[in-house]
């Protein structure tokens, strides 16, 4: 009787001791660096991997190929500022008060034509007390580093310069620095030098990524590569690439010499990125480094065709918000997968906090995204918002065309307006005459039926479902004249 008493309370014994050895190494791990580029207006179609006919994108595509490529994410908002701002926080552009992009200082907009709204005035600095994706990992003792595109602080000394009050030292990154790289926004005024065939340019931006990335770490890191590619100007000085797309592109393609030009752009955009991933390996650190690459908003009018999207950057169309987005990380997120829940970039901080083993409460407005990782078919049953309370472009709005439409490969009249997605539903409201449009994009990703009137009721329960929400978020508005 002894006996048979003391076998099960050893093998009791031994569970609780393998249990709380397994919570151990669960509580001991080290959380994965954290690897996220932010590239600038590359649109939801223009990867190779996500079905670009001419574009090839060999280095994004064997990061696709290691873990999960998302075919409904989305940018927060479909400018660089605003959406930045809502990345960095991982709250919704109505909730922050920052949807236009910075300028030198306070004002209000001035465009060519009187229009019958005005706009908000514009919003120059995220605020200090804005908790940021570097300040919430720091308290999970990561080191921080920040190299490229900033744009959430009012021009400084130059177009985009830090601010020094608001610059990145100031947000939580422990390692900053301000560079363009090779962007054309460094290029010296005048001819410059073209590269021979088959060379990049070397890009100084890029390289201080790299040799963050190989420094000595004693914790785990986070680093923000913030690219300046591929927004305009669209230049390249690998003329060799531009002369190989000559015969890849066909010559009745709209808007062709502009295509080719960019079809450059996009390709050296890669050969950064493979750097950046290559270094990853090299270092041995592939398995524990968690890499995001994520486009700030839609593709620009004048030099991608996003269809079958409709719209572009600057509109809350599919085309200006939808984003090419991709996650990698060895061992956690199988290669090869496919995922369709809707994301958006607010997402980021909570999922970034979750690896990082963060259980604190966070008063954001994206969802950790971590279940995706290992079940690309969880949702997390919410909905997306955005809001755009101004007129686009500013200085030449009279001379856009009216209509938004698909690869119109010109810059269209965007209004002031907001949209909200839930489920495969979609509403858009514009504020100058309260009207609303409703898009299945199950359905319809190219928005070309508008269902409002045909389904009063959905349309009326979206409608009411983002005014109750902009309005609990204090949204900003633009007022009548």
């Amino acid at each position: 009787m002894r006996e048979s008493y003391r076998r099960p309370c050893r093998l009791v014994f031994v569970l609780c001791f393998l249990l709380l050895a397994n919570a151990a190494s669960q509580v001991c791990a080290k959380p994965p660096n954290i690897v996220l580029i932010l590239v600038d207006d590359l649109g939801w179609a223009d990867l190779s991997c996500y079905g670009h006919r001419w574009h090839r994108t060999p280095n994004i595509d064997a990061l696709a190929s290691t873990g999960m490529k998302f075919t409904n994410a989305y940018a927060p908002a479909p400018i660089c500022s605003a959406s930045r701002a809502s990345i960095l926080t991982g709250k919704a552009v109505p909730r922050l008060g920052m949807e236009f992009v910075t300028k030198n200082e306070a004002g209000f907009q001035k465009l060519d034509s009187p229009q019958s709204l005005v706009a908000p005035p514009f919003s120059l600095n995220l605020p200090l007390e804005e908790e940021t994706i570097a300040e919430v990992l720091g308290t999970k003792n990561y080191q921080t580093a920040f190299f490229g595109k900033w744009h959430v602080s009012q021009h400084h000394g130059r177009y985009l310069g830090w601010h020094p009050e608001f610059g990145p030292g100031s947000q939580g990154f422990e390692v900053a620095a301000e560079d363009f790289g090779d962007h054309p926004y460094a290029w010296p005024k005048g001819k410059v030098d073209t590269l021979s065939n088959g060379e990049f340019p070397q890009d100084s931006m890029v390289d201080r990524s790299v040799d963050f990335i190989r420094g000595e770490h004693d914790r785990p890191f986070f680093l923000m590569m913030s690219s300046f590619y591929v927004h305009t100007p669209v230049k390249n000085r690998c003329r060799w690439l531009v002369d190989q797309y000559e015969a890849l592109i066909p010559g009745n393609a709209t808007n062709r010499r502009k295509r080719l030009e960019y079809a450059a752009f996009v390709e050296t955009l890669d050969h950064h990125v493979g750097t950046v991933t290559k270094v990853i390996k090299e270092a041995g650190i592939t398995d524990e480094t968690l890499v995001v690459f994520v486009s700030d908003n839609g593709g620009h009018p004048e030099f991608c065709g996003q269809a079958p999207l409709r719209g572009s950057k600057w509109n809350l169309y599919e085309g200006g918000v939808r984003v090419p987005m991709i996650t990698s990380w060895p061992g956690k997120i199988a290669a090869n997968s496919l995922c369709s829940t809707p994301v958006i970039g607010y997402d980021l901080l909570p999922t970034f906090a979750g690896v990082a083993g963060n259980s604190k409460p966070l008063s954001v407005d994206g969802v950790n995204l971590i279940p995706l990782f290992s079940d690309s078919n969880w949702t997390p049953g919410r909905s997306l918002i955005w809001h755009f309370p101004y007129y686009h472009p500013e200085a030449t709005f009279s001379k856009a065309i009216p209509k938004v439409g698909t690869n119109d490969f010109a810059v269209s009249q965007t209004r002031p307006q907001s949209a909200m997605r839930k489920g495969d539903w979609k509403v858009i409201h514009f504020a100058e005459d309260d009207r609303v449009e409703l898009y299945d994009l199950a359905n319809d990703i190219g928005e070309r039926d508008d269902l409002s009137e045909r389904l009063p009721s959905e349309t009326q329960r979206m409608r009411n479902a983002l005014a109750a929400e902009l309005e609990s978020m204090n949204a900003r508005r633009a007022t009548p004249r």
